[in-house]
């Protein structure tokens, strides 16, 4: 379908004319690259229901990631006080700088032509978006595990995606993404939107969640968290007795915690392995699979592995307040 550079509005069926409308006032010819999650959501409805439903004041500063060609980005100015949008392509800035200023907006709008994932983030109140897909999950968790607090985040992501934020313990979708996610914030679903509202259309549909960071959240080191959840979830429906116990997993703690000098004596293999035995017996962890647990439970069993000694990240013991997002330290 763009195997050719063309102008956005041919792209559109005339019989679709409020579509028409979005982009009538783009005059460069552009090629949406698929490849780089460039699908530009053109419903008109979807668009105003998710600026309603973010809840946007007129003091808000908004944070958007990818802004792409502006439908969104246009009104989410007429909504807050000042958008941040972070767009890598040079193309779409231009796009986003010609829109705004004949619109008389440019001046609430911030633009930083940079990458998102390895851009520190200015202070803002919420983020508004449609997510490129490839990079969903770093960004969200740079977002909740990052330094820069904020009300809420209004996000369009892959409906696949989406349903493992959704997802509880015991549900087919649930993973380590949703456990890293709901142990700093609650996620609702606002609605699911068609491929058909996209353009290019993408090959599956997407859906709409809000993410809210919680006001309270356990006292836990989240590098720890981070690295546990990852030991846990490698595959999820294994019993924890058989991923804890097994011999490659002794050897790598047992490295990583005689390394970092985590621990006052060297231990051995087996005296490691017995510390693990003991805590999975204690806390009657050594039947359950991680894709059952509650977050108190899985904080719970690492509590416990940290009381004899066990670590699972470099970074050191419980209360490390040099806990920022590294770019590197994502999910899967």
């Amino acid at each position: 379908m763009l195997g050719a550079t063309r102008r956005v509005t041919a792209l559109i069926p005339r019989r679709l004319q409020p579509l028409r409308e979005l982009h009538e006032d783009i005059e460069e010819s552009i090629h949406f690259h698929k490849t780089k999650g460039q699908h530009i959501l053109t419903n008109p409805r979807i668009l105003d229901t998710i600026v309603r439903k973010s809840a946007i004041n007129p003091t808000d500063t908004v944070l958007e990631i990818g802004p792409g060609t502006g439908n969104l980005t246009l009104k989410l100015l007429e909504a807050s006080h000042e958008v941040i949008a972070i767009e890598i392509d040079h193309r779409m800035v231009n796009i986003l700088e010609n829109r705004t200023h004949k619109r008389g907006l440019r001046n609430k709008l911030r633009l930083i032509t940079k990458d998102a994932l390895r851009t520190e983030f200015p202070p803002f109140d919420l983020v508004v978006a449609n997510i490129p897909y490839s990079i969903s999950s770093p960004l969200l968790i740079k977002l909740l595990y990052g330094t820069t607090p904020f009300r809420s985040a209004t996000l369009l992501l892959q409906k696949e995606f989406a349903r493992r934020l959704l997802a509880n313990p015991g549900d087919s979708e649930f993973n380590r993404l949703a456990v890293n996610v709901k142990l700093l914030a609650d996620v609702e679903f606002v609605m699911d939107v068609s491929k058909r509202d996209f353009l290019p259309p993408p090959k599956v549909d997407s859906s709409v969640v809000i993410i809210r960071p919680k006001a309270k959240i356990p006292t836990v080191d989240l590098h720890q968290w981070r690295a546990f959840t990852r030991t846990c979830f490698n595959n999820k429906n294994k019993t924890l007795g058989a991923t804890f116990k097994s011999k490659r997993k002794v050897f790598e703690l047992l490295e990583l915690n005689n390394a970092s000098g985590l621990i006052r004596q060297q231990d051995d293999f087996c005296s490691l392995k017995e510390k693990i035995i003991g805590v999975l017996r204690e806390g009657g962890f050594d039947d359950k699979r991680p894709s059952k647990l509650s977050i108190e439970e899985l904080l719970h069993l690492m509590s416990l592995f940290n009381q004899v000694g066990v670590y699972f990240d470099h970074h050191g013991e419980v209360g490390n307040e040099d806990d920022r997002f590294e770019v590197d330290d994502v999910d899967d």
